[in-house]
């Protein structure tokens, strides 16, 4: 096992972790050791949280020196996986053997670990988030022992999207099926008139949908569809004009690190995620938030965010919408409800945007909007716990689990446990 006394900075630049200490344990074995010795300890993924929700007092530990140990059971129709593997990194090996899992986020590069605990989710109207797959899960306890849990066991279900705040999972057990081909069409300035008129047509058109805006003007700026098999591509969308060459999310950016475009069907690994995996991911220096809205509330908060299109445009790179399907995992912003999720990437000024986000969620607050929990928002304890039914229940489980706040940081206690 190395260690780091240096500090060092998220993806996007924007947090510089506090910790004292980052580990990078080879083996379970030695991540045990690891926990129990600690009086604070988190894991620390890809660094692709935007705020301080992987730190710690004490030591981060990184699992990137662990073997992905893929190992596929055709049986069941799953997959297991080191928690610290990259979704890149599955995706291409599932391929490699006939397979699939049904959903990929934007950015392929991703920890499976991370992105589960945080209910990071791709997009689809019937997809669920990316925790959804999880059938199985292996954490580090406080204690340092091992626990392993099976969809359907007591309390799995508050135990996927776990914050961190439960132990380090070491290990994943997710559903995958045959592999399948997708096709990806980008069409360009669609009517703002024709999406609100019929927003579910829009977003059911295929198996997964994302529109890009910067909730100015009249139209949307691109469309991506991206639908299962090789079926003859529309020739016109909502208003919009198909593209004809390679499109990136951000205006004016070449298209060359995005997937696959165009109408060319090809496997799912490399059409699901927006972007590819051997380039640098979206703008890089950015920050992002995001909202889940309840999909009946959808186009009454669409209309609400062009509306705030004076105060939020000139901080933004790109927003997107997307839609994800109902699940039961407790602190799922998709718990109990089908929904759509406002993202906003905004120019790298967290000054001006954490001055803007309390009036976006106050305006948002009647439609019961959930912010990501590896983003950017304001929301504290007092107004998340509302949103959540099962919210009393993850602090007792989480308090039951570490009863000394071994995996506990600032984070978790502005935002769950409130104090």
């Amino acid at each position: 096992m190395t260690d780091q006394l240096v500090a060092e900075r998220n993806w996007a630049r924007n947090y510089s972790y506090q910790a004292p200490r980052i580990a990078h344990p080879e083996s379970v074995a030695e991540l045990q050791e690891l926990v129990a010795g600690a009086q604070h300890i988190r894991a620390l993924g890809s660094r692709h949280s935007f705020n301080s929700i992987a730190d710690t007092a004490g030591t981060l530990a990184v699992l990137d020196r662990f073997d992905p140990g893929i190992s596929i059971n055709t049986d069941t129709l799953t997959v297991t996986v080191s928690g610290g593997t990259r979704y890149g990194t599955l995706a291409t090996e599932l391929q490699r053997q006939g397979f699939a899992i049904h959903n990929l986020a934007s950015l392929p590069h991703i920890s499976i670990a991370g992105a589960v605990a945080t209910a990071t989710h791709g997009s689809g109207d019937s997809n669920g988030n990316l925790a959804t797959a999880v059938a199985g899960l292996t954490m580090v306890t406080a204690d340092g022992s091992l626990l392993t849990v099976r969809r359907g066991d007591p309390d799995f279900d508050g135990m996927v999207v776990g914050l961190g705040a439960l132990g380090i999972v070491t290990e994943l057990t997710l559903d995958i099926e045959p592999s399948f081909d997708v096709s990806q069409n980008v069409f360009e300035n669609l009517s703002w008139e024709q999406v609100l008129a019929d927003f579910d047509a829009v977003t059911s058109s295929a198996y997964s949908v994302s529109l890009f805006t910067d909730w100015s003007g009249d139209t949307i700026g691109q469309a991506w569809l991206k639908r299962r098999g090789s079926a003859p591509s529309p020739e016109a969308f909502f208003g919009g004009t198909p593209a004809t060459e390679a499109r990136h999310p951000l205006p004016g950016v070449s298209g060359s690190n995005c997937t696959q475009q165009l109408g060319v069907p090809g496997p799912w690994s490399e059409r699901l995620a927006h972007f590819r995996m051997e380039f640098t991911p979206s703008q890089g220096e950015e920050l992002q938030s995001e909202y889940f809205i309840p999909r009946e509330h959808a186009v009454e908060a669409l209309r609400t965010m062009r509306g705030l299109s004076g105060v939020v445009t000139p901080l933004l790179l790109i927003g997107e919408i997307r839609t994800m399907a109902a699940d039961k995992l407790w602190l799922s912003p998709n718990y109990g409800r089908d929904g759509i999720g406002l993202h906003f990437t905004w120019r790298q000024d967290q000054p001006a945007v954490e001055a803007v986000l309390p009036l976006i969620e106050a305006e948002l607050a009647p439609f019961a909007a959930r912010p990501h929990w590896g983003k950017l928002f304001d929301a504290g304890a007092a107004a998340v716990a509302p949103l959540y039914p099962r919210f009393g229940d993850f602090i007792a489980l989480a308090r039951r689990l570490d009863p000394d706040g071994t995996f506990r940081n600032g984070f978790l206690d502005r935002t769950v446990f409130g104090s």
